[in-house]
Order: C-alpha cells, then sequence, then structure tokens
C-alpha cells in the first residue's frame, strides 16, 4: 500500500479490523549533515463488536510507523464489557497524567468524547458513552487511560457471581 492509502483516518484492512491513525509525530535529530527525522505513531484497531487495541510504532518513514503501530495493536487487543450499544457503569481510568471517565449514555447519544477517546471508544464498537478527558492532553496517555478504564468494566452477572 502507498503512504496515502495507509494514512487516512481509518480503514479496514482484509482482516476486517478498523484501523484508526491517531497522532503522528515528528522527531528531529540533528547530525552532522543537517537534521534526520523519524516518526512515531499511535494506532487504535478494533473490530467494532467490543474488541479493541492499540500500538505505538516507530521508524524513519510515516508509512512504516503506522504499520508497526497496527501489528502492534493487533497483538495486544482486549475483549470490552457492553451493555447493548452502551457501558455497564461509570468507569475512571488512568494512565502516568492521563485521566479518563466514561459514563454509559442513553440510546442514540452517540459518543461524546473528543481527542484520544473517540478513536478507541468508535474502534471498541461502544456507540453511546460521554466521556471526559481530565488530566494530560498528550493523546498517548489518553488512549491508554481509556484502554485500561474499558479493562475495568465488568458485566451485572460478573459482579452477582463473585458476590455469591
Amino acid at each position: 500500500m502507498s503512504a496515502m492509502d495507509r494514512t487516512s483516518r481509518n480503514q479496514t484492512p482484509s482482516d476486517g479490523l478498523d484501523e484508526r491513525v491517531v497522532f503522528v509525530n515528528r522527531c528531529a535529530k540533528v547530525v552532522k549533515g543537517g537534521r534526520r527525522f523519524s516518526f512515531s505513531a499511535v494506532v487504535v484497531v478494533g473490530n467494532g463488536a467490543g474488541s479493541v487495541g492499540f500500538g505505538f510504532g516507530k521508524a524513519n518513514e510515516v508509512s512504516d510507523a503506522i504499520r508497526k503501530g497496527g501489528e502492534a495493536a493487533r497483538k495486544r487487543m482486549i475483549r470490552v464489557t457492553m451493555h447493548g450499544k452502551t457501558i455497564p457503569h461509570e468507569v475512571f481510568g488512568t494512565c502516568d497524567g492521563g485521566r479518563v471517565l466514561l459514563k454509559p449514555a442513553p440510546d442514540g447519544s452517540g459518543v461524546i468524547a473528543g481527542g484520544g477517546m473517540r478513536p478507541v471508544l468508535e474502534a471498541a464498537g461502544v456507540r453511546d458513552v460521554i466521556g471526559k478527558s481530565l488530566g494530560s492532553k498528550n493523546r498517548l496517555n489518553v488512549v491508554k487511560a481509556t484502554i485500561a478504564s474499558l479493562q475495568k468494566l465488568r458485566s451485572a452477572e460478573s459482579i452477582a457471581a463473585a458476590r455469591a
């Protein structure tokens, strides 16, 4: 695939997973002949039905960084507990300075979240949720905090079984 195809907002590769590029960072290293650039990319992959993962890829070319991030995301997929089209309960997640609060929303509300939370929630298949990023605006940490909060979700049945 060409570099233009890989940098699209979201795409569906042959494995049927939805791949979204959250952020691409350019880093410059000053050497004798000038500047040497490298790139890092945060990529979120999900099937839209309760599975999501994120990856962080670094390379000297943007397309290679996105490809590496996508491969890392596919290796680190997690299962998300859902209640219909929303999440079962309010949950709070943290990662470094990134702090995220997610609340269930009524049907038809949509994904009310921004920054790095929206691609994670949409890729996971959550259709109705309210999200608030409380700490850092660093998109990598917000993505990690969102994944951490989704991992904390439990269904009513599993909580009842644990109490019994």
